[in-house]
C-alpha cells in the first residue's frame, strides 16, 4: 500500500512510522531484522529505510604513498527493504539519492522496487560527496531532487531512458523532503517554498519533514505551505534526544535550533527528558490533526517504544 493511501484510510488510532539505517558495511541484515521485530507490535503502516553514497577512503600506507579507496559505508536499502516487506508484510519507503548515482543506476533500481513489490519511495539530493566521482558520457545524473521526481513520474507514464520492448508504466507513491527551519542552502523560506512547489508540481505525493524540537516550526511551516499552495500531506519528523553531546551535534549536522525550554532542562537526566520532550511534541502533533508522526529512530528502539506506548 502507498504512504498516501495509509494516510486516507487512517483510522481512529494516530499513525506512527519509522526510519531505519541500514547496518554498516560488514554486517549482515540481522540487525534490522532484531529492530524490525520490536516495532511490528506497533503497526507501523511504513518503515523508511536511508540510503547511502559511497564515499571515499583514503590509507596511508608503509611507504608513505597514500591510497584512495571508493566503498560504499552502509549497502543493502533495497534488499533490506525487500526483507521488511516481504518477510514482516509491513509497506517500506526506500530513499532514493540523486549525488552518487546516475539515471541509469536509478532506473535500475526502480525497476528492481517494482519486482519486490515496493511502491514507495522519497527523492532526495543525498549529502555531498567526498570525492568527485567520474561519470561515463554515456551516462546522466539527477542534479537536484526536483530531476529525481521527474524521472520518476517519467517511469510512472511507461517513459524509460531507453526504448525497453513490452516495458509497462510503474507504480510509485514519491514523497520529497521539507524543512521547517528553511534548508540550509535556501536564501530564505519563500524561496525554500518555492523549490518544494515545483517538486510537488513535478509528481511528489507527500512531504516528509527534517526533524525539529519546536512544534510551532511544524505549524507555521504547514500555513506557509498552504499560502503557497502546497496541498499534499506534510508529515512532521520526531528525533528523540537522548544524550547531552546531542545538543551539539545535532545542529551542527542538521541546522536546527534547540528551544531554551529544553537545553535549560538537567543534563544528567537528559534520556527522560528527550522522552517526555517527545511525548509532548506528539501529543501537540496529534491534536493538531498531523497526518502521521514519523521518527528518524536511527535504529534504537528503546526510547521510541517508549513514546510509542504512551499513546496505545
Amino acid at each position: 500500500m502507498k504512504v498516501v493511501e495509509h494516510l486516507e484510510l487512517k483510522k481512529t488510532n494516530p499513525l506512527f512510522s519509522y526510519e531505519i539505517v541500514p547496518p554498516p558495511r560488514g554486517k549482515t541484515a540481522q540487525e534490522v531484522i532484531d529492530i524490525v521485530k520490536k516495532l511490528a507490535p506497533f503497526d507501523p503502516p511504513w518503515i523508511d529505510v536511508t540510503a547511502h553514497s559511497a564515499g571515499a577512503f583514503y590509507n596511508e600506507k608503509k611507504d608513505g604513498t597514500v591510497e584512495r579507496r571508493i566503498y560504499k559505508k552502509r549497502p543493502g536499502t533495497i534488499g533490506i527493504c525487500g526483507i521488511i516487506q516481504n518477510r514482516f508484510k509491513i509497506d517500506t519507503v526506500t530513499h532514493l539519492l540523486c549525488n552518487g548515482f546516475t539515471k541509469e543506476e536509478t532506473e535500475d533500481a526502480l525497476i528492481e522496487l517494482q519486482y519486490l513489490g515496493i511502491h514507495n519511495v522519497l527523492a532526495l539530493r543525498g549529502d555531498g560527496l567526498n570525492y568527485s566521482k567520474k561519470v561515463d558520457k554515456s551516462r546522466s545524473v539527477n542534479r537536484y531532487a526536483i530531476d529525481l521526481v521527474e524521472q520518476i513520474e517519467d517511469m510512472k507514464h511507461g517513459r524509460f531512458l531507453d526504448e525497453l520492448s513490452g516495458a509497462e508504466p510503474l507504480h510509485f507513491c514519491t514523497g520529497v523532503a521539507g524543512y521547517p527551519e528553511k534548508h540550509f542552502e535556501a536564501p530564505n523560506m519563500k524561496l525554500d517554498l518555492h523549490w518544494l512547489k515545483k517538486k510537488v508540481e513535478a509528481g511528489a505525493e507527500y512531504v516528509g519533514t527534517q526533524m525539529f524540537y519546536d512544534n510551532k516550526h511544524y505549524w507555521s511551516y504547514v500555513e506557509a505551505c498552504k499560502d503557497e499552495g502546497i496541498e499534499v500531506p506534510i508529515i512532521p519528523g520526531l528525533k528523540i534526544l537522548k544524550s547531552v553531546r546531542q545538543l551539539q551535534s545535532i545542529p551542527k549536522h542538521f541546522y536546527i535550533n534547540f528551544p531554551d525550554e529544553l537545553v535549560d532542562e538537567n543534563p544528567d537526566h537528559v534520556k527522560e527528558i528527550g522522552i517526555r520532550w517527545a511525548i509532548k511534541q506528539t501529543e501537540d502533533l496529534i491534536n493538531g490533526g498531523a497526518p502521521c508522526v514519523h521518527f528518524y529512530i536511527m535504529n534504537d528502539t528503546e526510547s521510541v517504544l517508549e513514546v510509542v506506548k504512551h499513546f496505545r
